[in-house]
């Protein structure tokens, strides 16, 4: 029978053999048994370590389905519940429309553990240095200005050891490791930059993009937005243009990386944005040429929790940037 100790035993053993990905499950089922602070950050660094070793080998992916997902008339995008996903259904979605709405992915009890690691980040970071934990510990490689960019409205993930732990045993229990597997053609990395947990508070800004103009053109992902709270009405939810880009579009509105709406309007002549209306634990998956921003009006006052979860294949991945094994 595994106990914790005998866990930790053998994720040792493993790490001393080279063997991380072994050592980094004996880990995680050693956590699932008993909670330590000093566990999950070691799997964070275990994750890192373990990406960096990841050998190249760019595999082909599945072919993309001909016919394209009948779409929710009200939004112009495919919709599906849980029990519904597959990665054939996600291939063709994303094909022909640019994402996928994911209705109910979460269940209640994971919103809740979800919203509560992000709430204890926020406190544990506010607390300073001597008072973190496992809630807030920040990873050492992270570009300064990426951290800064997340941090008026949330923290990047790999700065908190617990909340990380608790969004990949959501993935686990949902499957979402074995879709991206399959959807990216291997073992998917999170990025340690990209992903994010948010909790936004009104007033807020949004301006329209996709994150290849940043990351790359040529990279494999695939994104897991989940909504933790109710958002779209009230709160601040994303705007989606419901159709496929097949390239980076021109960009400099504001920024180097953002979109005008003007060139949207060229792009896509009578295709009106999508403002789909999120229920907690729902989510949309797309990639990195999905164009979209966060959805403000003056209307909404409520707050919004959410995670930003970026998923790409180690054989593709952007060249500015890091990963964790998932």
């Amino acid at each position: 029978m595994e106990t914790h100790e005998s866990l930790l035993r053998a994720a040792a053993a493993h790490e001393t053999a080279g063997e991380l990905l072994a050592a980094i499950d004996a880990l995680q089922r050693a956590n699932r048994l008993h909670g330590s602070a000093s566990v999950e950050q070691r799997l964070v660094r275990l994750r890192r370590d373990a990406f960096a070793r990841t050998a190249a080998a760019l595999t082909a992916l599945g072919a993309v389905p001909e016919r394209a997902p009948a779409v929710d008339p009200a939004l112009g995008l495919p919709a599906t519940s849980r029990a519904g996903l597959d990665v054939e259904l996600v291939r063709a979605a994303i094909a022909h429309h640019g994402s996928l709405i994911v209705r109910g992915m979460l269940s209640e009890q994971r919103v809740r553990t979800l919203r509560a690691a992000i709430d204890a980040a926020l406190m544990a970071r506010r607390s300073g240095p001597e008072n973190r934990t496992s809630h807030y510990h920040e990873l050492e490689g992270p570009d300064p200005q990426d951290r800064a960019f997340s941090a008026h409205d949330g923290l990047l993930t790999c700065d908190s050891p617990h909340a990380l732990f608790e969004l990949l045993e959501t993935f686990y229990e949902l499957g979402i490791d074995r879709l991206a597997s399959e959807y990216l053609g291997e073992r998917p990395a999170l990025s340690i930059e990209k992903c994010t947990l948010r909790h936004m508070v009104p007033p807020c800004s949004g301006s329209w993009h996709q994150d290849g103009a940043f990351l790359g053109a040529e990279i494999r992902s695939l994104n897991v937005w989940i909504a933790l709270s109710r958002c779209g009405r009230d709160a601040p939810g994303l705007d989606i243009m419901p159709r496929r880009y097949r390239r980076i579009l021109p960009t400099g509105a504001f920024f180097d990386w953002d979109l005008s709406p003007e060139v949207i309007r060229l792009e896509s002549p009578g295709v009106a944005p999508a403002r789909p209306l999120f229920e907690a634990g729902d989510a949309v998956l797309f990639d990195h040429l999905c164009v979209h921003q966060t959805a403000y009006s003056p209307e909404m006052t409520q707050e919004r929790y959410a995670i930003e979860s970026w998923l790409f294949a180690p054989s593709a991945y952007p060249t500015k940037g890091g990963g964790l094994v998932i």
